[in-house]
């Protein structure tokens, strides 16, 4: 799949309602999304950016443009079921309260109907095991878990069935400071070790310095700056002035370790 854009999206409108009572979200957006990238969206309230995740998914028409997501329109990879292709983790984790925990990973293998009871609850094991909890925890419920632990069941849930993009609503809200630090490094080594593209949503800057190799910055109903967090960091407008350029986002630029070389930044006039 080198060399093809994993999610493109052109000439993107997201409408709500009709007549006089429409709003206008997004208007001519276009972005394009490159293989083993992870692409923060930021924006203000009121931009649209779980919508665009939802219309990455297939769950959400636009109201005109195209969606396209690992070389086909995203409508119909939602007709098809998603989950073979793309993982979703949703900001609360969405577990299945009257699931155990390997009956909540294991829901997307059994929607297939194709694969084995044995196979199904071996494979949801180790994806137990790769977001760094014990079978111990396999027969829990999701209200024994603790925050941290949620998190990490519907990251195993989203990877069951090895899909080669990753969406991220929020990851690390809810965490405490070390809950989010070591989830942050959970997802800098599966990234690493699954090659996955990700697209995340997210507020904390520490967490969007830590794993962006670029930002989009959505305002004025488009992408308005992209490039690496230091870069759309610098761009001089009042939106990013104040989501980055205060005490957050000075200490959040200290240099650190990236994940993956950044492609050339280009702003969109």
């Amino acid at each position: 799949m080198a060399g093809e854009d994993v999610v493109s999206i052109q000439g993107l409108w997201t409408a709500f309602g009709t007549g006089r009572e429409q709003v206008v979200i997004h208007k001519d957006l276009d972005l394009s999304m490159q293989p083993g990238e992870v692409v923060s969206l930021v924006g203000g309230s009121g931009t649209g950016k779980t919508v665009l995740l939802r219309q990455m998914l297939g769950l959400e028409k636009p109201y005109r443009g195209e969606v396209t997501v690992l070389g086909e329109p995203a409508a119909q990879l939602g007709r098809r079921g998603a989950a073979s292709r793309v993982g979703m983790l949703f900001q609360q984790g969405a577990l299945f309260s009257a699931f155990s925990v390997l009956d909540n990973i294991a829901f997307p293998l059994r929607e297939l109907r194709k694969l084995p009871d044995a196979l199904v609850y071996d494979t949801a094991l180790v994806k137990l095991q790769m977001v760094g909890l014990g079978p111990q925890h396999a027969s829990k419920m999701p209200s024994d878990l603790s925050g941290g632990m949620v998190k990490r069941v519907a990251l195993a849930r989203a990877l069951a069935m090895d899909p080669p993009l990753l969406l991220l609503d929020e990851p690390t809200a809810g965490l405490d400071p070390h809950g989010s630090d070591e989830f942050v490094e959970l997802l800098r080594s599966l990234h690493r070790e699954l090659g996955l593209t990700v697209v995340m949503v997210t507020h904390d800057l520490d967490t969007l310095f830590a794993l962006s190799s670029r930002v989009l910055v959505l305002a004025e109903k488009r992408v308005l700056v992209h490039g690496t967090p230091q870069e759309v960091a610098a761009y001089d407008h009042p939106f990013v002035r104040e989501f980055f350029q205060g005490e957050r986002g000075r200490r959040a630029m200290t240099p650190i370790e990236r994940i993956v070389p950044a492609p050339a930044s280009r702003t969109e006039d």
